[in-house]
């Protein structure tokens, strides 16, 4: 038996759109992470990128369980000495809402030139206006 290898050409790209409002943060991003991915599918390759695009709508009234509105911390660096800046979710979610979805996918991506190009197809917008309706987005059901 030899194994199936897909060729770039067979990969077939769908568009969902997905409503976080209500979703658990961490639930929510396992789900896209795994459609951007691809292992929804079964020509499923680990080395290549047969993931389809995902939209994510409302994503500022996706839900953070127990305290971690306020104990959950996002941390980082600019290069500069004493540049080391700490930030809580809840004042993330004030100056850029958007960030915390993304943030939680791109960690449950690969970290190499393969995850950063799976998540180039991650699109994550506040409110519930898009503007890819022209690629015609099926809804993903996240239970």
């Amino acid at each position: 038996m030899k194994t199936f290898v897909p060729k770039v050409e067979d990969v077939q790209r769908d568009w969902y759109v997905v409503d976080a409002e209500g979703q658990t943060l961490g639930r929510l991003a396992v789900k896209i992470a795994n459609v951007l991915r691809g292992k929804h599918k079964p020509i499923f390759t680990p080395h290549m990128d047969c993931g389809d695009f995902v939209v994510v709508l409302n994503a500022e009234k996706v839900q953070l369980s127990g305290n971690k509105e306020e104990a959950k911390l996002y941390r980082h660096h600019s290069g500069y000495p004493g540049g080391f800046k700490i930030e809580t979710a809840r004042h993330l979610r004030a100056r850029r809402p958007e960030a915390i979805l993304e943030k939680a996918v791109k960690g449950m991506l690969p970290h190499s030139r393969l995850g950063a190009r799976q998540f180039t197809k991650l699109k994550v917008y506040t409110g519930a206006e898009h503007p890819h309706a022209a690629q015609n987005p099926k809804k993903l059901e996240i239970n």
